[in-house]
């Protein structure tokens, strides 16, 4: 069992033992009453190693305040972004030392300390002190999404103070879906970032959790596009059984309302690629052929659903790549905010 960095702050590891307290969402809301939390959700990706948290609260200045101190704390966590009140987490699958007390200057107030995979189900194990104590003891186990939480004792529902508390929060097993979409237009009519939105809104397969929407800008310079040479990226949390039926829904739709003979549809099915590609940069920069983008694409385990076989796969690539790399995706290459 690991031992956890803890200033002053006793350790139980008897988990399972008859002092453990089970609560579900609603059962934590009526003892502490409503609280922030709008939405917590988990998908992982075995082959890698990594799980991806995305949690979602009412108000922005607790997010940023539990995300420097997870960075500090360390722990499961191997990189934080943020976008207005929400952050996505990529965490290490297990369990992991934290630095986690007081918050000073090497310590921080609240910790992941790791993620289980068990079965169907994830487990992710939470620390916290003082008001960050509340946060991962009364706040995020009621959060819509949580199947149910699990206290070492009693003592972990006492909040608040100077108080530490620990949780284990369970959810549902997701895995994380990108799709990539381009050359769904003509000069005439049409636009593929208006498509895959109706598409994303369109989709209502259960054990599918729509995330976002993003444009990836290509490289403008192509001879052979519509005007701004852009392809769209939708991104999924989904239910392992229903990768499939997503799959299926995404190619039909698409395929069925564009207006173009060329379209392209990628799908890569994970957190993060397993390799890096010189594709990424080119995609942006050079002018590609589908026969170079097809066997990078194999390289790197993405899949095409499309059944045109056209020059659009070369877009549907590059959106790929791009679908989860931030604001910089909709820029040229080398912008930046």
């Amino acid at each position: 069992m690991v031992k956890y960095l803890v200033a002053d702050i006793p350790v139980n590891e008897n988990f399972g033992d008859k002092n453990m307290v089970v609560l579900t969402p609603e059962e934590v809301k009526e003892r502490f009453g409503p609280l922030f939390s709008r939405r917590l959700l988990v998908m992982v990706d075995e082959r890698a190693g990594l799980a991806e948290i995305i949690e979602e609260c009412r108000h922005r200045g607790s997010i940023e305040w539990d995300v420097m101190n997870r960075i500090r704390a360390g722990g499961a966590v191997k990189k934080i972004t943020v976008e207005g009140s929400t952050m996505t987490i990529t965490a290490k699958i297990g369990t992991y030392e934290a630095h986690f007390g007081a918050a000073d200057a090497e310590m921080g107030g609240q910790a992941l300390e790791g993620v289980e995979v068990s079965g169907d189900e994830v487990i992710t194990r939470w620390a916290g002190i003082a008001g960050a104590g509340v946060g991962v003891a009364a706040c995020l186990p009621q959060a819509p999404g949580v199947l149910r939480t699990e206290y070492e004792s009693e003592e972990d529902l006492r909040v608040g103070g100077a108080r530490a508390n620990r949780a284990s929060i369970i959810l549902p097993r997701y895995e994380k879906i990108a799709i990539g979409i381009d050359d769904t237009d003509t000069k005439e009519e049409g636009a593929t970032w208006v498509l895959a939105s109706k598409c994303a809104e369109a989709c209502t397969i259960p054990g599918v959790e729509y995330l976002n929407m993003r444009l990836i800008q290509l490289n403008p310079k192509v001879p052979n596009k519509t005007t701004n040479c852009v392809g769209s990226a939708l991104n999924f949390a989904v239910r392992p059984e229903s990768v499939d039926d997503l799959c299926t829904f995404v190619r039909d739709f698409i395929q069925a309302n564009s207006v173009s003979r060329d379209t392209g549809i990628a799908v890569y099915r994970g957190i993060e690629l397993p390799f890096e590609s010189s594709l990424k940069k080119e995609v942006k920069t050079e002018i590609l052929t589908r026969d170079v983008c097809e066997r990078e694409a194999a390289r790197l385990g993405i899949t095409y659903i499309d059944t045109c076989e056209s020059k659009g796969r070369i877009g549907a690539l590059g959106a790929v790549l791009w679908a989860n790399e931030g604001i910089e995706a909709a820029g040229l290459y080398g912008e930046h905010l």
